[in-house]
């Protein structure tokens, strides 16, 4: 799996932090500093159960487990058994945590409310088109500076789906993606205006337009944070099936001949 990750300010060393910083143990110091840490892989990489999580972070499983139960009780992460397929070993399978809706409603919704006024005032002045076309703006503008895909190759087209990623990564989406069969996945595991997507899905819509146009390939969407979704999840084909043409001397072909009841076009005597 590609991790682009949340990339969040740290305000100590006035660096720009991703993925791979917030898993290094000398991040981690303090109970708010390690509880932030443990969230930050919840969102990005769960489920995930407490011994990954003490591994990425150099702590203690009974500690790892200390904030997990925490934020369990609080209501923003949730429990899980693995699946059998998942479960190395034998025994009872591992436990996977990861957050709950109400554990991503506190990472970054400000101006909810009033993102969700402007957006009401937009349709009563401009209609569904003006809120439609603020959605393809807004898209575009996440993805400015992307270039289509030249060249549908599975290497181009995974590369271009890193690319996009990335740039949603920028505007505060944490955004992996993954290999998945014949495609790839495009990961978004947290959404900055999911609260406004859920009543305007014109947002969610747009961005796969965006998606559709860059890659130059159908894409699907199969999970949306707004629909209550651990995460939005985007699959792309890395193969793009061949186009078939059929002739118009075909189709006639393969018309049955017509049957003539009379030359003449008068009624048989």
């Amino acid at each position: 799996m590609k991790t682009v990750g949340l990339r969040t300010d740290d305000t100590g060393t006035g660096r720009r932090a991703g993925a791979g910083s917030v898993a290094a143990p000398a991040t981690v110091g303090g109970e708010g500093h390690t509880r932030a840490a443990i969230v930050q892989l919840l969102l990005e990489e769960g489920p995930i159960t407490a011994t990954a999580i003490g591994n990425r972070l150099g702590l203690a499983p009974a500690g790892v487990r200390r904030h997990l139960e925490a934020l369990i009780e609080s209501g923003q992460a949730r429990a899980s058994r693995s699946a059998p397929w998942q479960q190395k070993g034998r025994g009872r399978p591992a436990k996977q945590y990861q957050l709950t809706a109400a554990g991503r409603g506190k990472l970054g919704h400000a101006y909810d409310d009033l993102a969700g006024a402007a957006m009401r005032q937009l349709g009563k002045i401009g209609g569904e088109q003006a809120i439609t076309e603020f959605a393809r703006q807004r898209a575009r503008t996440i993805v400015a500076g992307i270039e289509p895909v030249e060249e549908h190759t599975p290497e181009q087209t995974e590369a271009k789906a890193e690319e996009i990623a990335e740039a949603f990564t920028d505007a505060g989406f944490a955004a992996t993606t993954r290999k998945v069969g014949a495609g790839v996945q495009i990961c978004q595991h947290h959404c900055p205006v999911s609260h406004v997507a859920e009543e305007f899905p014109q947002l969610c819509a747009a961005e796969l337009e965006a998606f559709r146009e860059l890659l130059g390939t159908h894409v699907q969407r199969l999970a949306t944070i707004a629909n209550g979704d651990c995460a939005c999840t985007t699959h792309v084909p890395l193969v793009v099936p061949p186009v078939a043409h059929t002739t118009t001397s075909a189709q006639t072909a393969a018309q049955p001949a017509a049957v003539r009841t009379n030359d003449s076009g008068r009624s048989a005597e």
